[in-house]
């Protein structure tokens, strides 16, 4: 077995939970774990979050749902896209709490659940205030908020919207509270008032008390990561994600040479070479081959050369590294790490899109006292 895996630490998942639900409250905690958990493996992930304190589970598919329930996880589950028409019978089998923003979903929705008589249905309503994605505008979202809430088939228990700039441009953000804020008051007029209002994510549970409610959707905190380095609250949030492989072999070249595709970059001094077995194809960035570097014995050493589909090459200078020798590539070793942040920064990207690109050739191991194991990604 090629010696080349990603280590999930659940302790830290629910310690990092633990630790954004005080922050938080009394807002309830939506631990998001769409995308497989950012890369981190949604079934576990899972257990641990509710274990930490999350009361609802947010996905972004149909089929991301799904899964779920096929292992067994029967926590509160919301859909943070409107399904397909064709899906609403496997949300309602399911017991997934789908979000509308149309009024023709939230019809098919209503005939499903008394055909099935699951009545009411819980649905959650998301509301455009500015991403202008997905969500229904105000003047509509205030139409369908009293469809649903005067159709006995249907239950408005959510009402959301979503932030695009939370982590930069906080009076943008503000501003959408405020018409956020109007809404929510014109229907609280009316009688109508869902018990789960949510529209921080991360970035605005961690910085704007004013936009938590009553719940807040927390994906990247979750996993020990925030919106930049310097970012957020002193919490102690621990990443939970090492990336690690292992020296494969290890030869001597002189000054000069130019390792690997495109001889990019050139020895300063004659010295080691260390191959290590992961490439671009597991999610190590080719665009990271002149600035990366990895860990070996606690100690960072600069790639030697491009970055390829199966393997990088580290100049290790002369120091005395060996075949076996454990590499991190993302996360700590020793005294040191290597954070999804310095990645992003290096690659003009951000955090959300490192740990979500190692892909199904890498291996997750859990990392826990209450859970262990090995699982492929996805």
């Amino acid at each position: 077995m090629r010696p080349s895996w990603i280590e999930i630490d659940l302790d830290a998942i629910e310690h990092n939970a633990r630790q954004i639900a005080a922050h938080i409250a009394p807002s309830q905690l939506c631990a998001v774990i769409k995308a497989d958990a950012y890369g981190h493996g949604d079934v576990p992930v899972a257990e641990v979050a509710t274990r930490g304190g999350a009361a609802m589970l947010a996905v972004a598919l149909v089929e991301e749902g799904v899964r779920l329930r096929e292992a067994d996880v029967d926590d509160s589950i919301v859909v943070l896209s409107e399904p397909r028409l064709s899906d609403t019978a496997r949300i309602v089998t399911h017991a997934l709490t789908p979000t509308a923003y149309r009024m023709e979903f939230v019809e098919r929705l209503a005939n499903e659940a008394e055909t099935v008589g699951n009545v009411p249905y819980p649905v959650h309503l998301k509301v455009d205030t500015g991403m202008h994605r997905v969500g229904a505008p105000v003047p509509t979202a205030l139409k369908m908020a009293r469809t649903i809430h005067a159709d006995p088939r249907l239950e408005l228990t959510g009402i959301y919207t979503h932030f695009p700039v939370a982590d930069e441009d906080h009076a943008f953000t503000l501003r959408q509270n405020d018409e956020f804020r109007v809404f929510l008051e014109t229907l609280a007029a009316e009688g109508i008032e869902p018990k789960l209002i949510h529209a921080a994510n991360t970035a605005a549970a961690f910085d704007l008390p004013d936009t938590r409610y009553t719940m807040c959707r927390v994906g990247l905190g979750l996993y020990g990561m925030r919106p930049t380095l310097d970012s957020g609250p002193d919490l102690d949030l621990r990443p939970a994600m090492r990336v690690v492989s292992h020296v494969a072999y290890v030869r001597d070249l002189p000054a000069g040479a130019r390792p690997s595709y495109g001889r990019i970059k050139e020895l300063a001094a004659a010295g080691k070479v260390a191959t290590v077995p992961i490439g671009y194809a597991d999610g190590v960035p080719r665009s990271l081959s002149r600035t990366g570097a990895v860990l070996i014995r606690g100690k960072r050493y600069p790639y030697a050369g491009m970055v390829t589909m199966d393997m990088v090459i580290v100049d290790v200078g002369s120091d005395q590294i060996e075949r076996g020798d454990e590499v991190v590539l993302l996360g700590a070793q020793g005294d040191d790490a290597i954070r999804a942040e310095e990645w992003a920064q290096l690659l003009g990207t951000i955090n959300y899109e490192i740990v979500c690109h190692f892909g199904p050739r890498l291996p997750r191991r859990y990392v826990s006292r209450s859970h262990s194991g090995e699982a492929p990604s996805g």
